[in-house]
C-alpha cells in the first residue's frame, strides 16, 4: 500500500502550482542523502579506466566479501569466513534466496506484527505459511522467547528485525541472544533482518550471527550506506546453507551488479559522511518525538533505530488509509497507513519516515501542529 501512497503523493505534487508548498515525503524509507561521495568516485574511476563490468562470482567480488568480513569484525567483534558471505541484489534479493534454501512449501515461519510487508508476500508466493506473533508497545513491538513458547506447533522459522520497520524499535542484545539460542536449540531457523544496522541512536547493536551457528543474517547497503537504487546487499549464512544459496543465486540472479559492488566496497571508507547522515536523522527524530505529541500524535513507538515513528491514532480514526489520504490532501504530508504492516490492527496506526531533508521534517511538524 505504500506504493499507492507514493503514486498519490506524486500525483498531488504534479498538480500543484509552481509556488505552492511542496509535498513532504514521509511515506517511504528512502534516505534523502545519496550514495557516499567516495562510492561515486570509485565508480567513476572504474568506468574511466575501462574496467569491464561483467558477471562476478555468484557470491560477489572476493575483495568486497573480504571487506564485509572486516566490517563484521569491526562492528560486532565477530570473525566470519568470507565463504559464508554472499553479496546479493539488495536485501530484496536476499530474502527469496534465504527462504528457498531454509524452508520447504508448507513450512510455518513466524514474525512479529507489525512487519515489513514483503516478508509475508514472498513467503506466501513461495508456498510457505506466515505465522503472526501479535506484539504491542509493552514489548516495543518485538517478539520474545515467552511468546515463541506459546506457539503450538512450533514454527519452522522465525524472522526478526532490529531495528525494525515500521516501529523503529530494537531487540536489545540480551533479548536477541535469548531468541537466537532458543531458535537454535529448538530447530527453528532464525532469519535476522539487520538492514537498519548503523541507524541506531541509544541502544547498542547485536547480530544474530554471534549467538547462533544456524541463523541467517540479511543486510543491505540501502539504509545506513544510503544506496537504495544501487540494489546491493549481503547475507551471512550458516555452513549448511552456503552451497544451496550459491546454487540458487547462480540460477536466479547470476550475480549482483558489478558496478554496484565496486561502489559498495568504497562506501566502507566514507565513515565521516555516513555518520553525518546519522546525526541528521537523530536531529529529525528528536524534533518529531517532541512535536508530534503536541500535534495530536501522543502515542509513538520508542524511536530506538531506523528512521520511523509508528503512531497509534485510534483516538482519531479506525481507518488509517482514509486518514493518510486526508492528511496528504489537507497538509501535503505523505505517510503510510499501518494496515500495510499489520492487517489485523494496523487500521489505527500510521508510520512516519523521517529520513527526508531536515528542513522538510521541521516543516512537517509545523503543518501537523495546525491540523486536526
Amino acid at each position: 500500500m505504500v506504493m499507492d501512497v507514493i503514486t498519490a503523493a506524486n500525483a498531488r505534487q504534479a498538480s500543484l502550482p509552481a509556488n505552492a508548498p511542496h509535498v513532504i515525503r514521509m511515506e517511504v524509507g528512502q534516505p534523502a542523502t545519496g550514495a557516499p561521495a567516495g562510492a561515486v568516485a570509485a565508480v567513476q574511476a572504474a568506468l574511466q579506466a575501462g574496467l569491464p563490468m561483467g558477471y562476478t562470482e555468484a557470491f560477489g567480488l572476493p575483495s568486497l566479501r573480504a571487506r564485509l568480513r572486516r566490517h563484521i569484525g569491526e562492528w560486532y567483534n565477530l570473525d566470519v569466513d568470507p565463504s559464508r558471505i554472499a553479496v546479493t541484489v539488495g536485501a530484496s534479493g536476499a530474502f527469496p534466496l534465504a527462504f528457498l534454501a531454509a524452508f520447504d512449501p508448507g513450512d510455518r515461519v513466524a514474525m512479529a506484527t507489525p512487519f515489513y510487508p514483503p516478508y509475508v508476500n514472498i513467503l506466501t508466493a513461495l508456498g510457505m505459511v506466515p505465522v503472526m506473533l501479535e506484539t504491542g508497545p509493552e514489548t516495543r513491538f518485538q517478539p520474545s522467547v515467552a511468546a515463541l513458547e506459546q506457539l503450538h506447533p512450533r514454527p519452522d522459522g522465525l524472522i526478526v528485525a532490529s531495528p525494525c520497520n515500521p516501529a523503529g524499535t530494537m531487540l536489545h542484545p540480551d533479548e536477541l541472544a535469548a531468541i537466537a539460542r532458543w531458535c537454535h536449540e529448538n530447530g527453528v531457523r532464525l532469519i535476522s533482518d539487520e538492514i537498519y544496522h548503523g541507524l541506531h541512536y541509544d541502544a547498542p547493536l547485536a547480530t544474530a550471527a554471534a549467538h547462533s551457528p544456524s541463523a541467517i543474517v540479511v543486510n543491505s547497503f540501502s539504509k545506513y550506506f544510503s544506496m537504495t537504487g544501487w540494489r546491493i546487499g549481503w547475507l551471512v549464512l550458516p555452513d549448511d546453507l552456503v552451497r544451496p544459496v550459491e546454487c540458487l543465486a547462480q540460477n536466479m540472479f547470476i550475480s549482483a551488479p558489478h558496478i554496484a559492488q565496486i561502489a559498495a566496497e568504497a562506501a566502507f571508507d566514507c565513515t565521516a559522511e555516513l555518520q553525518a547522515n546519522i546525526a541528521r536523522y537523530r536531529r529529525s527524530r528528536d524534533l518529531l518525538v517532541q512535536a508530534l505529541p503536541a500535534a495530536g500524535f501522543p502515542r509513538l513507538s520508542p524511536a530506538e533505530g531506523a528512521f520511523y515513528l509508528y503512531a497509534d491514532i485510534a483516538d482519531r480514526t479506525n481507518d488509517a488509509q482514509a486518514f493518510c489520504a486526508r492528511m496528504l490532501r489537507e497538509t501535503g504530508i505523505a505517510a503510510s497507513p499501518g494496515v500495510d504492516f499489520d492487517r489485523a490492527r494496523g487500521h489505527h496506526f500510521v508510520r512516519f519516515s523521517y529520513c527526508g531533508p531536515e528542513a522538510d521534517m521541521a516543516e512537517a511538524a509545523r503543518r501537523l501542529a495546525n491540523w486536526r
